[in-house]
């Protein structure tokens, strides 16, 4: 329905929005929601969380979906923009059969609170799913054979909070990571138990701020390692693509970036204020987005471990950053050009595996010294508690700020920002195309360690901004943070034991004016209730929010219109 007048427009649905490369159109066809359609009661519910699966049957039609809403947990066959067409003669074109879902469970006592595909195993006739719990179980199960395999952490001994992720370990068929409100992770091998008491904990190794324990017992039993990580609750952690590297953020509003194999700090960066809820890699392992409760995405070179660019299109909290590995582009020539018609532009766009993969393998092979430095684009998106959908391009400007003043001037400090106060380096210099475990950097860990400009207080005017900020997020508590009593406290605590001014105009929190200003190329409310899942695939961009309902976006040029 068409809004009326400019006020109503602002808070208009929209169904369709329009980028360089096209426009992306939403299919009605490939909503998924509960088999009744009616909006979800989302008051003190976990966030609904969408896992996807491809199962190889060989007919065209393998992907597979999972989503939580409230106490249930839902298996369909994902009816996504290739299985459709869409002229009015065609059947294929209907909307996907909510009644007849492959797996339907309910669960009494506790919800699910996210879960996890092990891709490596998946077949047609069977697939691990891990669905971690609000009550901290961790469940193994079987939505094809409707089968529960085992259950991990049944007596709460292990941790009693609330399971904030869950994910397979990259490359294994067996092990798996949890993350709880509590600030614990846990690492788990599906073949062993949990045994029947507590476990009791060695210390492995400690640095600033973490710790890592094995568990003693005299036979291997769950969990393999316990790992303690910053203040407050843990809120997502990811592998990095090359399954080497664990980046994690937690309410305490630190990023903290692990060797996983060697259990090592690679590096750390402060959120601007508030905790941070989300965090992705780009496809080639170099750069890492974060959000959360400040309403920025920050972006962080992995290599120079630092922050290199904010970007600000959110009025409330930022739930999920995600890269689109479809877009992100590398070019040999002269940065693409984006005039002509659409027809043009697509030529030079393409979408599928193949282009992601050439992009990431070509990223990776890339060297921060050539002379000439290639054409970058990242694209990356993030959703929100204020509705909307934010998509961003990082581009060569801001990667390689070394370049000439006539491709950087739209983006305020970008050369003063490329050395850190003092002229203090990080890493190695940035020139490292691949990093290693070494390439920490000493300016953090001391900026950590001695709180570097300890005696930094806020200014007027950045005192202000807080307040402005804090009123923003009390207008918006209906959208708040859903948390358990436990991690309030938490939460509270590290508030307490954590000094904003410590860290902010340190390497660990620039100021705003130090690094460049984002903004997003497209900034659109497409949800009545705040937005919780944005996954890029090849075909689509799917998005969900804590109504229930999970969206389907078909990219430009993939639905074909019939007259």
């Amino acid at each position: 329905m068409a809004a009326e007048g400019g006020g109503k427009e602002m808070n208009e649905i929209k169904t369709q929005f329009t980028t360089r490369e096209g426009a992306y159109k939403l299919l009605s066809h490939s909503e998924y929601s509960r088999p009744n359609r009616v909006p979800f009661n989302s008051q003190g519910s976990n966030p609904v969380k969408v896992s996807f699966v491809n199962v190889n049957d060989q007919s065209g039609n393998g992907d597979r979906i999972c989503f939580n809403v409230g106490r249930e947990l839902y298996f369909y066959i994902y009816k996504g923009v290739r299985k459709v067409n869409t002229s009015p003669f065609s059947t294929d074109g209907a909307a996907a059969d909510l009644s007849k879902p492959i797996d339907k469970r309910i669960y009494k006592g506790t919800q699910p609170t996210c879960h996890d595909f092990n891709h490596l195993t998946a077949t047609p006739e069977s697939v691990s799913l891990l669905v971690g719990f609000s009550a901290g179980q961790v469940q193994l199960i079987d939505p094809i054979k409707k089968e529960t395999s085992k259950l991990f952490n049944e007596e709460r001994l292990i941790d009693k909070s609330r399971v904030t992720c869950v994910k397979w370990v990259p490359g294994s068929e067996s092990l798996f990571l949890v993350a709880h409100s509590s600030g614990n992770m846990y690492l788990y091998n599906v073949e062993h138990t949990c045994g029947t008491t507590a476990p009791h904990y060695q210390l492995l190794k400690q640095g600033e701020n973490y710790a890592v324990h094995t568990c003693k017992s005299k036979s291997t039993r769950n969990p393999l390692l316990k790992w303690m990580v910053g203040e407050g609750a843990l809120n997502e952690f990811a592998f990095s693509p090359d399954g080497k590297f664990l980046a994690c953020v937690s309410q305490d509003g630190f990023l903290r970036v692990f060797n996983f194999d060697a259990v090592e700090l690679h590096g750390t960066m402060k959120s601007y204020f508030g905790g941070l809820l989300c965090v992705c890699w780009s496809p080639d392992g170099k750069y890492i987005v974060a959000g959360g409760e400040d309403d920025l995405v920050t972006v962080w070179s992995f290599v120079d471990c630092r922050v290199i660019a904010r970007g600000h299109g959110h009025k409330s909290w930022v739930s999920v950053v995600a890269f689109d590995h479809y877009t992100t582009s590398v070019e040999e020539s002269e940065p693409l050009e984006f005039s002509g018609s659409d027809e043009d532009f697509q030529d030079q766009i393409h979408f599928g595996r193949d282009r992601a993969n050439s992009t990431q393998s070509r990223l990776s092979k890339r060297n921060s010294t050539d002379s000439r430095p290639l054409s970058v684009t990242y694209r990356f998106g993030s959703v929100g508690q204020d509705t909307q959908l934010c998509l961003w391009d990082l581009t060569e400007d801001i990667l390689f700020p070394h370049l000439p003043l006539s491709r950087t001037r739209t983006h305020t400090n970008v050369m003063t920002a490329t050395s850190p106060p003092g002229g203090a380096g990080s890493g190695s210099g940035g020139t490292n195309a691949t990093p290693t475990p070494n390439n920490k950097t000493g300016a953090i860990d001391g900026a950590i360690a001695t709180g570097v400009s300890k005696f930094a207080t806020l200014s007027l005017h950045e005192r202000r901004e807080r307040q402005h900020h804090e009123k923003d997020h009390k207008r918006n508590h209906s959208m708040g943070h859903i948390s358990s009593k436990s991690s309030d406290k938490l939460h509270l605590l590290a508030k307490t034991k954590t000094d904003p001014a410590k860290t902010l105009g340190t390497l660990l929190c620039p100021r705003m004016e130090d690094v460049p200003l984002l903004e997003p190329l497209i900034c659109k409310k497409i949800a009545h209730e705040r937005l919780t899942v944005l996954i890029f695939l090849e075909d689509c961009v799917v998005t969900a929010c804590q109504e229930g309902f999970i969206c389907t976006w078909a990219r430009p040029g993939k639905v074909v219109s019939f007259f």
